[in-house]
Protein backbone atom coordinates (compact mmCIF):
# COMPACT_ATOMS: atom_id res chain seq x y z
CA UNK A 1 0.00 0.00 0.00
CA UNK A 2 1.38 3.58 -1.47
CA UNK A 3 0.07 6.84 0.39
CA UNK A 4 1.09 10.18 -0.85
CA UNK A 5 0.14 12.85 1.49
CA UNK A 6 0.10 16.49 -0.46
CA UNK A 7 0.49 19.22 2.21
CA UNK A 8 0.68 23.00 2.03
CA UNK A 9 2.91 25.75 3.66
CA UNK A 10 0.55 27.93 5.00
CA UNK A 11 1.10 30.92 6.60
CA UNK A 12 0.00 30.86 10.77
CA UNK A 13 -3.08 31.32 11.88
CA UNK A 14 -2.06 34.04 14.09
CA UNK A 15 -0.59 35.95 10.78
CA UNK A 16 -1.29 39.42 10.52
CA UNK A 17 -1.64 39.69 7.17
CA UNK A 18 -0.07 42.40 4.71
CA UNK A 19 0.71 42.60 1.05
CA UNK A 20 3.92 43.71 -1.00
CA UNK A 21 4.13 47.04 -2.27
CA UNK A 22 2.22 46.39 -5.50
CA UNK A 23 -0.30 44.13 -3.47
CA UNK A 24 0.46 41.13 -5.49
CA UNK A 25 1.92 38.96 -3.33
CA UNK A 26 1.95 38.27 0.96
CA UNK A 27 4.58 40.45 2.65
CA UNK A 28 6.28 37.10 4.21
CA UNK A 29 8.60 39.48 6.19
CA UNK A 30 8.75 38.02 9.43
CA UNK A 31 5.99 35.33 9.29
CA UNK A 32 5.94 32.13 10.26
CA UNK A 33 4.94 29.35 8.27
CA UNK A 34 3.39 26.18 9.31
CA UNK A 35 1.54 22.97 7.90
CA UNK A 36 -2.11 23.50 6.39
CA UNK A 37 -4.01 22.61 9.49
CA UNK A 38 -6.13 20.50 7.33
CA UNK A 39 -3.44 19.03 6.83
CA UNK A 40 -2.76 17.56 9.81
CA UNK A 41 -5.73 15.76 9.85
CA UNK A 42 -4.16 13.32 7.26
CA UNK A 43 -0.44 13.08 7.94
CA UNK A 44 -2.40 11.85 11.58
CA UNK A 45 -4.58 9.06 9.61
CA UNK A 46 -1.56 8.08 7.40
CA UNK A 47 0.81 7.19 10.48
CA UNK A 48 -2.25 5.15 12.26
CA UNK A 49 -2.22 3.10 8.79
CA UNK A 50 1.42 2.93 8.89
CA UNK A 51 1.61 2.26 12.81
CA UNK A 52 -1.04 -0.97 11.64
CA UNK A 53 1.01 -1.98 8.87
CA UNK A 54 4.83 -0.68 9.16
CA UNK A 55 6.08 -3.12 6.75
CA UNK A 56 3.02 -3.04 3.97
CA UNK A 57 2.35 0.82 4.20
CA UNK A 58 4.65 3.17 3.01
CA UNK A 59 3.63 7.31 3.15
CA UNK A 60 5.42 9.78 0.88
CA UNK A 61 4.68 13.38 2.27
CA UNK A 62 4.95 16.24 -0.70
CA UNK A 63 4.98 20.06 -1.15
CA UNK A 64 5.40 22.49 -3.59
CA UNK A 65 7.21 25.39 -2.39
CA UNK A 66 10.56 26.97 -2.43
CA UNK A 67 11.93 27.68 1.10
CA UNK A 68 12.02 30.94 2.08
CA UNK A 69 14.94 33.09 3.24
CA UNK A 70 14.51 32.55 7.06
CA UNK A 71 13.83 29.59 9.39
CA UNK A 72 10.44 30.35 9.86
CA UNK A 73 9.65 30.22 6.41
CA UNK A 74 11.17 26.53 5.37
CA UNK A 75 9.19 24.10 3.51
CA UNK A 76 11.57 21.24 4.47
CA UNK A 77 11.71 22.07 8.19
CA UNK A 78 7.81 21.30 7.53
CA UNK A 79 8.33 18.24 5.69
CA UNK A 80 10.57 16.95 8.56
CA UNK A 81 7.98 17.65 10.84
CA UNK A 82 5.55 15.37 8.77
CA UNK A 83 8.54 12.72 8.87
CA UNK A 84 8.56 13.03 12.36
CA UNK A 85 5.31 11.48 13.11
CA UNK A 86 6.88 7.92 11.42
CA UNK A 87 6.16 8.54 7.90
CA UNK A 88 8.84 7.27 5.45
CA UNK A 89 9.84 10.22 3.22
CA UNK A 90 9.47 13.59 1.78
CA UNK A 91 9.80 15.35 -1.54
CA UNK A 92 9.62 19.08 -2.24
CA UNK A 93 8.89 20.25 -5.89
CA UNK A 94 10.70 22.99 -5.79
CA UNK A 95 8.63 25.63 -7.29
CA UNK A 96 6.74 28.95 -5.66
CA UNK A 97 2.73 27.40 -6.00
CA UNK A 98 1.37 29.86 -8.70
CA UNK A 99 -2.28 29.00 -8.69
CA UNK A 100 -3.89 25.78 -8.05
CA UNK A 101 -3.66 24.46 -11.54
CA UNK A 102 -0.11 24.44 -11.58
CA UNK A 103 0.04 22.83 -7.76
CA UNK A 104 -2.09 19.90 -9.45
CA UNK A 105 0.09 19.69 -12.60
CA UNK A 106 3.51 19.07 -10.12
CA UNK A 107 1.50 16.82 -7.93
CA UNK A 108 0.01 14.73 -11.05
CA UNK A 109 3.10 14.63 -12.73
CA UNK A 110 5.20 13.55 -9.49
CA UNK A 111 2.62 10.69 -8.51
CA UNK A 112 2.23 9.56 -12.56
CA UNK A 113 3.24 5.94 -12.91
CA UNK A 114 4.11 5.46 -8.97
CA UNK A 115 1.96 3.19 -7.96
CA UNK A 116 0.12 5.64 -5.47
CA UNK A 117 -3.09 3.66 -3.80
CA UNK A 118 -4.16 6.28 -2.22
CA UNK A 119 -3.76 10.64 -2.89
CA UNK A 120 -4.18 12.31 0.54
CA UNK A 121 -5.33 16.10 1.16
CA UNK A 122 -7.11 17.94 3.16
CA UNK A 123 -10.33 19.59 2.63
CA UNK A 124 -8.46 23.00 1.69
CA UNK A 125 -5.43 25.28 2.77
CA UNK A 126 -6.09 28.15 5.18
CA UNK A 127 -4.80 31.03 3.17
CA UNK A 128 -6.67 30.64 -0.36
CA UNK A 129 -9.55 28.05 1.00
CA UNK A 130 -10.23 26.81 -2.59
CA UNK A 131 -10.81 23.12 -2.68
CA UNK A 132 -9.84 23.09 -6.06
CA UNK A 133 -6.12 20.70 -5.85
CA UNK A 134 -7.43 17.38 -5.16
CA UNK A 135 -10.47 17.26 -7.71
CA UNK A 136 -8.12 18.64 -10.18
CA UNK A 137 -5.42 15.95 -9.40
CA UNK A 138 -7.93 13.46 -9.97
CA UNK A 139 -8.96 14.64 -13.04
CA UNK A 140 -5.51 14.94 -14.38
CA UNK A 141 -4.79 11.26 -13.38
CA UNK A 142 -8.08 10.33 -14.47
CA UNK A 143 -8.49 8.70 -10.87
CA UNK A 144 -12.20 8.78 -8.60
CA UNK A 145 -12.32 11.58 -6.40
CA UNK A 146 -14.39 11.62 -3.09
CA UNK A 147 -13.93 14.94 -1.09
CA UNK A 148 -14.53 16.21 2.80
CA UNK A 149 -14.04 12.11 4.32
CA UNK A 150 -14.59 12.34 8.20
CA UNK A 151 -13.47 8.23 8.50
CA UNK A 152 -11.53 6.37 5.79
CA UNK A 153 -10.45 2.85 5.62
CA UNK A 154 -8.27 0.75 3.44
CA UNK A 155 -8.97 -3.17 2.77
CA UNK A 156 -8.70 -5.45 -0.02
CA UNK A 157 -7.99 -2.92 -2.31
CA UNK A 158 -10.94 -0.61 -1.70
CA UNK A 159 -11.56 2.38 0.69
CA UNK A 160 -14.74 2.55 2.67
CA UNK A 161 -15.36 6.43 3.63
CA UNK A 162 -17.69 8.54 5.41
CA UNK A 163 -18.77 11.92 4.62
CA UNK A 164 -20.85 14.05 6.48
CA UNK A 165 -23.87 15.61 4.56
CA UNK A 166 -27.19 17.16 4.97
CA UNK A 167 -29.29 15.56 7.97
CA UNK A 168 -26.92 12.36 8.28
CA UNK A 169 -23.63 10.76 6.85
CA UNK A 170 -22.89 9.30 3.79
CA UNK A 171 -20.85 5.91 3.77
CA UNK A 172 -18.97 5.20 0.52
CA UNK A 173 -16.74 2.12 -0.96
CA UNK A 174 -14.21 3.25 -3.68
CA UNK A 175 -11.73 0.46 -5.29
CA UNK A 176 -8.11 2.06 -5.32
CA UNK A 177 -6.26 4.34 -6.29
CA UNK A 178 -7.92 6.85 -5.29
CA UNK A 179 -7.76 10.56 -4.25
CA UNK A 180 -9.37 11.54 -1.18
CA UNK A 181 -9.74 14.95 0.78
CA UNK A 182 -10.40 15.20 4.14
CA UNK A 183 -11.65 17.03 6.94
CA UNK A 184 -11.61 17.26 10.41
CA UNK A 185 -13.08 13.70 12.40
CA UNK A 186 -10.73 11.82 9.96
CA UNK A 187 -7.70 11.51 13.08
CA UNK A 188 -6.51 13.03 16.23
CA UNK A 189 -3.96 15.70 15.37
CA UNK A 190 -0.49 14.22 16.67
CA UNK A 191 2.43 15.95 17.96
CA UNK A 192 5.99 14.69 17.15
CA UNK A 193 7.62 12.82 19.73
CA UNK A 194 11.48 13.02 20.44
CA UNK A 195 12.68 10.21 19.08
CA UNK A 196 10.11 10.95 15.97
CA UNK A 197 12.41 14.08 15.58
CA UNK A 198 15.53 12.83 15.65
CA UNK A 199 14.21 9.68 13.23
CA UNK A 200 13.35 12.59 10.87
CA UNK A 201 16.44 14.07 10.52
CA UNK A 202 17.76 11.25 8.61
CA UNK A 203 14.86 10.29 6.73
CA UNK A 204 15.34 11.12 2.83
CA UNK A 205 13.63 14.37 1.22
CA UNK A 206 14.05 14.50 -2.33
CA UNK A 207 13.79 18.31 -4.18
CA UNK A 208 12.40 17.78 -7.35
CA UNK A 209 12.38 20.27 -10.46
CA UNK A 210 9.11 21.11 -11.44
CA UNK A 211 7.38 20.24 -14.91
CA UNK A 212 6.41 23.54 -17.20
CA UNK A 213 3.03 24.23 -16.57
CA UNK A 214 1.13 27.53 -16.97
CA UNK A 215 -0.92 29.02 -14.31
CA UNK A 216 -4.81 29.58 -15.27
CA UNK A 217 -5.02 32.28 -12.65
CA UNK A 218 -3.53 35.72 -13.09
CA UNK A 219 -3.32 38.03 -9.34
CA UNK A 220 -4.09 41.31 -10.38
CA UNK A 221 -3.78 42.68 -6.52
CA UNK A 222 -4.73 42.00 -3.08
CA UNK A 223 -6.59 44.05 -0.99
CA UNK A 224 -7.18 43.84 2.71
CA UNK A 225 -11.29 44.17 4.06
CA UNK A 226 -12.59 47.65 4.78
CA UNK A 227 -11.61 48.75 7.73
CA UNK A 228 -14.40 48.36 10.85
CA UNK A 229 -16.61 51.12 11.06
CA UNK A 230 -18.09 52.85 14.71
CA UNK A 231 -20.01 51.14 16.75
CA UNK A 232 -22.74 51.88 19.18
CA UNK A 233 -22.66 49.90 22.37
CA UNK A 234 -26.31 49.67 23.89
CA UNK A 235 -26.08 47.99 27.61
CA UNK A 236 -27.87 45.01 28.23
CA UNK A 237 -30.68 46.34 30.27
CA UNK A 238 -31.81 49.24 27.58
CA UNK A 239 -32.69 46.32 24.97
CA UNK A 240 -35.46 48.75 24.36
CA UNK A 241 -32.84 51.59 22.66
CA UNK A 242 -31.27 48.52 20.56
CA UNK A 243 -34.97 47.74 19.22
CA UNK A 244 -35.02 51.49 18.23
CA UNK A 245 -31.53 51.66 16.96
CA UNK A 246 -32.47 48.74 14.37
CA UNK A 247 -35.60 49.95 13.92
CA UNK A 248 -34.19 53.55 12.70
CA UNK A 249 -31.51 51.82 10.13
CA UNK A 250 -34.94 49.51 8.53
CA UNK A 251 -33.74 46.50 9.73
CA UNK A 252 -36.63 45.40 11.43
Amino acid sequence: MKILCCISHVPDTTTRIQFTADGKALDRTGVTFVINPYDDFILARAAELKEKNPSGVQVTVLCVGKNGTSNTDSVDANLRKALALGLDEAVRVDAEPADAYFVAQQIAAYAKDKGFDLLFFGKESIDYNGSQVPGMVAALLGLPFVSYATSVELQNGKARLTREITGGKEILEVPLPLVLSAQKGLAEWRIPNVRGIMQAKSKPLHVVSPVAAEPRVRTVKHEPPPPKGTFKKVEVEKIGELVQELANKGLI
